[in-house]
């Protein structure tokens, strides 16, 4: 009968609110939105993080008992819903950078048309792109970004409250400045692969001129490609540093941006 009781409007709008909230943690937040997680699997995390997380929340501010109704949980379930896509697409923009290195690299190296679907997006992406996807998304795990994912999940709920997130003119800064750093540090990171090839396509040229009966698909494409795949595993450390710095670098941003 206690237990009854304790299902009253109150404690079952706050659930609802929070179990979207934790939902989209699971549609929108890397590691969390793999494609190789089964449904079930990602449905009952979200439910036991709720049931963890629910002494913690509290109802929304603005909560009527007495004028409770459909509109009123839509509109707070999507500012929940928001509140995980904007987190989350700040998150996957570091992830775009490497990718997009990724596809630079492929094409570069004559992968472009070698294409396999990605386990994390479940769409086509280049070899290279999707080994480099891999690597980092391995790195976020190792310095623990699943864990400090949930933490943020938790501390928010003591400063966003539930239903009640709309996105700022700071966010919206943030992912502005977060897109043109995707394209910049794509392009860092695949820039020593891009100069070496280039300058053995000069050198390759010039062969060519004094040498004519040079075959350059036979002999050209498997040294570019060999270039690419010796730099690449150089620089490959570097990569995740690089990595690795932008992702605490959201990571710490997100509590200003956010709370």
């Amino acid at each position: 009968m206690e237990f009854v009781n304790y299902l009253g409007q109150e404690n079952v709008v706050t659930f609802f609110l929070l179990l979207v909230r934790t939902g989209a943690l699971m549609v929108f937040f890397p590691f969390f939105n793999h494609m190789q997680i089964p449904m079930t699997i990602k449905a009952t995390l979200s439910f036991m993080l709720t049931l963890y997380l629910f002494p913690l929340a509290t109802p929304p501010a603005n909560l009527d008992l007495d004028g409770i109704n459909v509109q009123y949980l839509i509109l707070e379930a999507l500012s929940e819903l928001m509140l995980g896509l904007c987190v989350g697409v700040l998150l996957m923009l570091v992830f775009g950078a490497v990718q997009l290195a990724g596809e630079q690299i492929s094409m570069i190296m004559g992968f472009s048309m070698a294409t396999v679907i990605d386990p994390q997006s479940g769409i086509n992406a280049p070899l290279i792109s999707n080994i480099l996807n891999l690597i980092v998304l391995l790195a976020f795990l190792l310095f623990d970004g699943h864990h400090l994912v949930l933490y943020f999940l938790a501390y928010g709920l003591e400063y966003i409250p539930l239903g009640g997130f709309y996105p700022e003119q700071n966010i919206l800064k943030y992912a502005s400045q977060g897109m043109v750093n995707l394209f910049l540090y794509g392009f860092i990171i695949s820039f020593p692969i891009l100069a070496l090839t280039l300058m053995s396509d000069l050198i390759f040229g010039m062969l060519m001129k004094t040498m004519p009966q040079f075959n350059l698909l036979v002999v050209g494409f498997p040294i570019k490609i060999t270039i690419a795949f010796v730099v690449l595993m150089a620089i490959l450390a570097v990569i995740v540093k690089v990595f690795t710095t932008l992702m605490m670098r959201v990571l710490n941003d997100l509590p200003s941006l956010f709370f």
